[in-house]
């Protein structure tokens, strides 16, 4: 029998030791593309076709893949993972030719197994995405979704986004790659879009050379979508993986897009490995987005997460003042005041509500005081005097059952389970102003009738328990208060 053989040999039975240890997406998406190349000495080398998954092999399944090895071979005392560029032809998870190693036929070795730093990479030493700037056209085609409003000037910055912030600025005004990638996450309407436009403009600005690409999810998907069905995939893959800049906003909407996450994984995979910034923005931290790949949530959360907490009432009454200074209008402070203190729900409802003062004070003719901003936002603030969310009743009930606030959009039916879920839904009906079938999507994405069923359930079931209408009113009591 050959060396190489019982080498291949050898290494067919780690592979398969470790397929059964991590589970089949786990190995699919880290192990199944190594190789391995030879036995030196008592040293195994293997080879993985990127940088960043040479990194991670290290960082997480190296020790592992040491110690199977020396169960089939006591020779074996380490394992080097290198990286080499595929051959022509390959096809697999990062390998094809677009997948950026950057690195040719040489391979360069990585002994450690300490958890890898983050990637520091000077532009002039990175390729240029086309070999030569982008032209005024082109660029201006760049920034066409860009609103002019969102900038870093006009951001009021305050205690629950001044990490965001600080983050954005830092990337924006970077030479290198810093942290890869950015990921702000935050409730809706707190900043998040303002920030990501604001980095795009700064580095418009300040490194015009460098090409920035911003998209939302959806138009992420849209457009992998179109590519598939033109049989254009070449093109779309060299829009997105040339850039040196690439921005994604709202990356939850591809929670549950199978063929689009795995197209998204591929490009951050390309972008990072070459060492291009990736900015992301969602509504939830990487490990609480549900329905997004596990391979793909720890990859998001490898850089720097920072979040952007609800509004203040100093920051609310900040933004208030600016927005007011930006539209050149005098405002009483006894109603800037009264606006910040009621209206907490998020910035752009705030924004909104100024907005609407001063239409009807140029439209009417008549002054602002305190009382026509009363009487013009009377919706808005029977709204706000206690805005109870979903998201915060599915907290409280998953806190109050025991049980995990993933439970509530699983599909478990276990009913220590199911039962929390409709008490959850049937206060979410109570309690909110959301529809059934805004309900149900917050709920896992089911059907309306779901939702539907859930009330009538937890009706009939107060009426014949009175120990579970006591637990239903306890909770009530305690969302309201």
């Amino acid at each position: 029998m050959s060396v190489t053989n019982s080498l291949d040999q050898q290494w067919a039975r780690v592979r398969g030791r470790l397929k059964t240890e991590v589970g089949e997406t786990a190995f699919r998406s880290w192990l199944q593309p190594i190789t391995v190349s030879e036995i030196r000495g008592s040293q195994v080398r293997i080879v993985v076709p990127t940088r960043f998954l040479r990194d991670w092999v290290v960082a997480h399944y190296a020790d592992r893949i040491r110690a199977l090895w020396a169960g089939e071979n006591p020779g074996v005392e380490s394992v080097e993972v290198v990286v080499a560029a595929p051959s022509m032809g390959a096809v697999g998870p990062d390998t094809g030719p677009d997948s950026g190693s950057g690195v040719g036929d040489d391979r360069e070795p990585f002994v450690s197994a300490a958890p890898p730093a983050i990637v520091m990479a000077s532009l002039a030493d990175s390729e240029e995405p086309a070999g030569v700037p982008a032209s005024l056209d082109e660029r201006d085609e760049l920034f066409a979704h860009l609103d002019p409003r969102f900038t870093f000037e006009n951001f009021v910055v305050g205690k629950p986004n001044e990490l965001a912030h600080a983050a954005a600025r830092r990337v924006a005004d970077a030479q290198a790659v810093t942290f890869n990638p950015l990921f702000l996450y935050g409730g809706v309407g707190l900043g998040k879009t303002h920030l990501m436009h604001a980095i795009a403009w700064a580095i418009r600005r300040k490194h015009p050379s460098r090409r920035v690409l911003y998209v939302s999810a959806e138009k992420f998907m849209y457009q992998f979508i179109r590519a598939l069905r033109f049989k254009d995939t070449v093109a779309f893959k060299d829009q997105f993986r040339s850039v040196d800049v690439l921005m994604i906003d709202d990356v939850q909407f591809i929670s549950g897009k199978d063929s689009t996450q795995e197209e998204f994984f591929h490009t951050f995979n390309a972008l990072v490995d070459q060492n291009r910034q990736v900015i992301i923005s969602a509504d939830k931290s990487p490990s609480d987005l549900e329905g997004m790949e596990e391979r793909l949530r720890s990859r998001l959360g490898w850089g720097l997460v920072a979040d952007i907490h609800p509004t203040t009432y100093e920051l609310r009454l900040g933004i208030l003042q600016a927005k007011a200074e930006t539209m050149a209008v005098a405002i009483p402070d006894k109603v800037m005041e009264f606006l910040a203190y009621k209206i907490t729900s998020n910035v752009r409802e705030l924004e909104g509500a100024l907005n609407r003062i001063v239409a009807h004070s140029e439209l009417v003719g008549r002054s602002i005081s305190l009382e026509s901003t009363q009487e013009v936002l009377h919706d808005l603030l029977r709204a706000n005097d206690r805005r109870i969310t979903i998201d915060e009743i599915q907290k409280k009930v998953a806190e109050h059952y025991n049980i995990r606030l993933a439970d509530m959009h699983s599909a478990r039916r276990a009913r220590a389970v199911a039962r929390p879920r409709q008490v959850a839904m049937y206060l979410s009906k109570q309690l909110t102003a959301r529809s059934l079938p805004e309900i149900g999507r917050k709920f896992g994405g089911r059907d309306h009738t779901t939702v539907m069923h859930a009330v009538r359930k937890v009706d009939e079931l107060r009426s014949l328990d009175p120990a579970f209408a006591e637990d239903v009113e306890l909770l009530r009591r305690m969302l309201e208060s």
